[in-house]
């Protein structure tokens, strides 16, 4: 293992990342909000710990193997995270203790969107900005965004790449060149954000509202610079709006990076995983409608289809806005929903869950396996779309399954031993390793009042599923030490 390597890229990395501190102060300077000065330090201070890894290490050059990426990617989320914290910390505007300060860093880099902070409409329009542009970092993975940069430093990306991106299969490459896919990866997700932002502001947003929650939408994070959050705005076309960008940036970058590339919009529809995708969101916006249109929760046919579709697409791709809170919807809808939760966006977009790709692979492996029970003897393939499925593959997928139920199994009863109650402790635990933001129970609302030692392990689920379980348990396994 090449630590002196690491430690020159993680140099870069924070490095890079003490320049996003500076858009804040820009924020604070033109609202004169008196929250600048906190992120100027926070800038000298991040740019001194990027120059403290890097100074001693610049001369170790060595290329990555495929350890050192693992190791990188989990160094540089666990580093950015707490240096992400630090304009928390030192903000005048917020009192907040070390695990308040992490929680609320790390839940915008991993684009959770669960917050400690109550009272948003009265904070600094600085530090509201920042919470945004964390998710809007995290979304794509600054990994990414540093992969499009390390080449030109001498350093190759494509480990840290393999590290990061989501999916069953992370061998394939969309160009020839890491670094060209990722640039063009990052011009999408600005374009995306871009039109979003537009979007929002043409429906009624002001320009600040309509850039940050451009921010957190495509980032499909869920930070609002509203307690009331979406439902703030009272405004279905805004509702709409966000509905059809939660969908785009659910749907796989690589098929955006396709169309861009071929221009063809048929190749969409010929991908199964985008077919399940939507297929699954038509049927959550089905059920809620007619649950809560047979239970006369909201007065108007428009506003139930209004409440039911945006709910559901905002929980389901692991967004986590509200317009309402739907914890007070009929019992069975808030549970429904939580479990959508678990499958998340498609592989490759910036939703959080284990993925519609594995949950679509899953059911036709549980289909042959009832198959094979009526004929023995018979020999049936996997197929996605027209594509064989190797038995690798599926039993990656299963692996993967089977660590993300242990995971969550042992951080629930973790987060029970220290107090909570059962409701509570599953839905936090659902809405932190799915990266999706509220819950139920205590944390319906946010987390400031769970004890500490919560916020921590919720921490943890939030990196578990933000580096799709794997990354960060390869790095507990002896074998991966050997050399």
């Amino acid at each position: 293992m090449d630590f002196r390597s690491l430690g020159r890229i993680l140099g870069i990395l924070v490095t890079i990342f003490s320049v996003t501190m500076i858009p804040p102060a820009l924020v604070s300077l033109y609202f004169k909000d008196g929250d600048g000065l906190a992120f100027t330090l926070a800038f000298f201070i991040c740019l001194v710990i990027g120059l403290a890894f890097w100074l001693p290490n610049r001369k170790a050059k060595a290329d990555l193997k495929a350890r050192e990426g693992f190791l990188i990617v989990v160094l540089f989320w666990t580093v950015l995270g707490a240096v992400g914290a630090v304009p928390f910390l030192i903000s005048q505007s917020v009192d907040m203790s070390a695990a308040d300060a992490f929680f609320e860093s790390f839940s915008g880099l991993t684009t959770t969107g669960a917050t400690v902070l109550s009272g948003l409409d009265e904070l600094p329009k600085a530090l509201l900005f920042y919470r945004q542009q964390l998710q809007w970092f995290g979304g794509m993975g600054i990994i990414v965004l540093a992969v499009a940069i390390l080449p030109l430093l001498g350093v190759g990306g494509m480990q840290l790449y393999r590290a990061e991106t989501p999916g069953p299969v992370k061998d394939s490459k969309m160009t020839p060149r890491i670094a060209d896919t990722a640039q063009y990866l990052w011009y999408i997700y600005l374009s995306l954000t871009v039109a979003c932002g537009v979007a929002y502001y043409l429906a009624g947003m002001s320009w600040f509202d309509a850039i940050c929650h451009s921010f957190s939408t495509i980032a499909i994070g869920g930070f609002s610079t509203h307690d009331a959050s979406m439902g703030y705005f009272d405004s279905p076309a805004i509702n709409l709006i966000c509905v059809v960008f939660l969908l785009i940036s659910g749907v796989n970058f690589a098929l955006h990076h396709a169309f861009v590339v071929t221009r063809s919009l048929g190749m969409y529809w010929r991908d199964p995983e985008l077919r399940g995708f939507l297929l699954i969101q038509a049927t959550l916006v089905l059920t809620c409608f007619l649950v809560l249109l047979g239970d006369q929760v909201y007065s108007a046919v428009g506003t139930t289809l209004d409440q039911a579709l945006f709910q559901a697409v905002s929980i389901s791709t692991t967004a986590g806005f509200a317009t309402t809170d739907f914890a007070a919807w009929p019992l069975f809808l808030p549970i429904l929903l939580m479990f959508s939760s678990f499958i998340g966006g498609c592989a490759g977009s910036t939703g959080g869950g284990i993925k519609v790709i594995r949950v679509l692979l899953m059911n036709l492996q549980g289909m042959r396996e009832l198959k094979r029970l009526v004929h023995p003897k018979a020999i049936y393939s996997i197929r996605l779309g027209r594509k064989p499925v190797s038995e690798r593959v599926m039993d990656a997928v299963w692996g993967f399954f089977a660590a993300y139920a242990l995971v969550f199994v042992v951080i629930m009863l973790a987060l029970m031993s220290t107090g909570m109650e059962e409701i509570t402790a599953f839905s936090a635990t659902v809405a932190t390793l799915n990266n999706l933001g509220p819950g139920l129970g205590e944390v319906a609302l946010h987390y400031g009042e769970i004890p500490d030692a919560s916020k921590w392990l919720l921490i943890i689920a939030m990196l578990f599923g933000r580096l799709e379980i794997f990354t960060l348990l390869v790095l507990l396994t002896p074998t991966f030490w050997r050399n």
